[in-house]
């Protein structure tokens, strides 16, 4: 057996080990939550997730998707957290039009924003997405999160669930035309994640922002470069969008206000967790010390804060340690 081949068959064994496949006919649960697309301006529309966090309740659906409909097909930005969902976002589409979906940009790859690409994927959409998503599709973290869906979502992530890798990575930033329309594709990592795109409809003036910005709700920030995240949203605010649409959360018609709840959350945690580690407090203590009246009563608080402030905390250890 050649090396070349070899290799070719251990990178196939990975992906698949990883829960990576093409898209194939997968058992769509029914829905008990509606999705329904609200118009933002003529050719652009979207469709707005609950304010918790993913649960059985709301089916997965806490996250916003996009989709914008030109004269040669349709664009759409995110997919939604379950294949149903996916599904379900196809098929409001094709109440409006009858053109086939072209493309499907994803923000970023974080289950409740990709895991629907599947069913547009079977509908013969071209999925794309950051070129750093290929680090991350290949570690375990994948297939690790996709049988923790499976748990915590079942039915709605099931055993024919899969993780749908694109089939075009982007490098840095893409301007592409579309049925008249100009999309701006932008890389903005690392923020939220190090993969994070938005996308402008130039003529329209709606800029998809996935989850650099949590409207009515506290972020999830995980192991986020919080550092990172601050400096793209201020490039974000510099382009003055007239429709911004967040990850989570309602549309907004003004960009400054309505990113201020991400921005200062984020500067909190920075400022708080910076002055521990300044101080050399350890964990424990430093977050009992805070107050958090400013964000303990919007949703997700109870869910997000602590692991959002420890990890917060991780991260200004090691820029502390690294000088940055």
């Amino acid at each position: 057996m050649s090396s070349l081949l070899r290799s070719g068959l251990i990178v196939l064994a990975a992906g698949l080990a990883a829960g990576l496949a093409l898209a194939q006919p997968g058992d769509y649960e029914p829905l008990t939550v509606k999705v329904e697309p609200r118009k933002l301006a003529a050719r652009t529309y979207f469709v707005q997730g609950g304010s918790g966090l993913v649960s059985t309740s709301n089916n997965g659906f806490n996250s916003n998707a996009g989709f914008v409909i030109t004269d040669d097909g349709v664009v759409v930005f995110d997919a939604l957290g379950t294949p149903s969902l996916g599904k379900e976002l196809l098929a409001q589409i094709r109440k409006l039009t009858d053109k086939p979906v072209r493309r499907v940009i994803v923000s970023h790859y974080h289950s409740d924003h990709f895991y629907g690409v599947q069913a547009f994927k079977e509908a013969g959409a071209e999925i794309w997405a950051n070129r750093l998503v290929r680090d991350y599709l290949a570690t375990d973290a994948p297939a690790r999160r996709l049988e923790e869906r499976r748990q915590s979502l079942a039915p709605w992530v099931n055993e024919s669930s899969r993780v749908i890798a694109p089939d075009r990575y982007l490098y840095g930033d893409v301007d592409f035309k579309l049925g008249g329309l100009t999309f701006r594709i932008f890389a903005v990592g690392p923020a939220h994640t190090p993969e994070d795109l938005m996308m402008l409809v130039d003529e329209e003036g709606v800029l998809f922002v996935g989850d650099l910005m949590f409207a009515g709700r506290v972020p999830f920030v995980g192991d986020a470069d919080s550092k990172g995240w601050l400096a793209a949203i201020e490039r974000l605010i510099s382009r003055d969008p007239k429709i911004l649409v967040p990850g989570h959360g309602p549309a907004s018609t003004d960009a400054a206000t309505d990113l201020k709840t991400t921005r200062d959350y984020l500067e909190y945690l920075r400022a708080q967790m910076g002055r521990a580690v300044e101080e050399m407090i350890n964990f424990e203590e430093a977050y009992r010390r805070v107050d958090w009246s400013r964000f303990e009563r919007m949703p997700a608080f109870n869910a997000a804060n602590r692991i959002n402030a420890y990890n917060t905390f991780i991260l200004m250890e090691k820029e502390a340690l690294s000088g940055k």
